[in-house]
């Protein structure tokens, strides 16, 4: 019963409090690439008040929790914002997905990774943002029992080029190094499930049969790479017998993420990712 009403919750927007930790740094003792960055992270807002973030030099997450605990641990999601590596779009991409999330019953943390793209950058996606993101599961997993979240039930969640990472970290991850000295570092980097928002470079998306089950969604106004190529990663994941779920809104472009209270059938993608987990036995089982 107690599973059934948080089902129903999922479904028609019941929602519950949720608890925002302070921002987690990933590599307390510096980033590797990164020694030499003393640059102060960049927070811009616009007119509505949404924020844009440049100059990362300390990846970090920041935690939305559920505020209830009692119960078995919550399903963990890793929310990867877009910008085009350029910077990130940190609330419709992050914080708002990463609170509604919370108020759900699903643990919910916001990544700041460092941008390959941005002007005279010296990062690069494969050397630093993809590391950024797999050290986020790794830490997740090592502060599972404290945060009250389940390390097998741990996916990630990109848009855009949040979305490229959240691909690449399901196709290149290992088991951690068992003989390790800190937990983090023995960790396995795997995610256990993968949701591409519009993703970039969707051409290189080609999982295998060891890639983690996938929920897809775009917009059918978005660039062709996107709108049409997200239908033929759908049959790349068919292929290889991976389960996966393709969402297209047809009056939606680029970028749509999600914004609390936006009347839009875009904005409903959230609500068919939380199906989607509970019909994929990804949400806590029944107590």
């Amino acid at each position: 019963m107690k599973r059934l009403l948080i089902f129903a919750g999922l479904l028609f927007g019941v929602s519950v409090a949720a608890e925002q930790l302070p921002e987690v740094i990933l590599w307390p003792k510096g980033a590797p690439g990164s020694e030499a960055k003393t640059n102060d992270l960049v927070v811009i807002a616009s007119k509505s008040g949404e924020r844009s973030v440049y100059q990362v030099h300390k990846p970090s997450i920041t935690p939305f929790l559920p505020a209830e605990k009692a119960g078995a641990a919550a399903t963990a999601v890793i929310v990867i914002p877009g910008g085009g590596h350029r910077v990130l779009a940190y609330d419709h991409e992050g914080d708002f997905v990463a609170k509604a999330l919370a108020e759900h019953g699903i643990a919910a943390f916001v990544l700041k990774y460092r941008l390959a793209r941005e002007t005279n950058s010296t990062y690069t996606i494969m050397d630093h943002a993809v590391p950024d993101t797999q050290r986020a599961i790794r830490t997740i997993r090592a502060h599972a029992k404290e945060w009250h979240v389940d390390p097998d039930h741990l996916g990630v969640m990109g848009f855009s080029a949040g979305g490229e990472l959240a691909n690449l970290s399901s196709l290149h991850f290992d088991e951690g190094n068992a003989s390790a000295p800190e937990s983090i570092d023995r960790q396995s980097s795997k995610p256990n499930f993968q949701a591409l928002i519009y993703p970039g470079q969707s051409g290189q998306i080609q999982p295998t049969s060891n890639s983690p089950p996938a929920f897809l969604a775009c917009g059918f106004k978005d660039r062709p790479d996107i709108s049409e190529g997200l239908a033929d990663v759908y049959l790349r994941f068919k292929k290889v017998n991976v389960p996966c779920e393709l969402h297209i809104y047809s009056g939606a472009g680029h970028g749509f993420g999600y914004r609390p209270g936006r009347n839009e059938p875009s904005n409903a993608w959230l609500t068919r990712f939380e199906e989607w987990l509970a019909n994929s036995n990804l949400l806590p089982k029944k107590q």
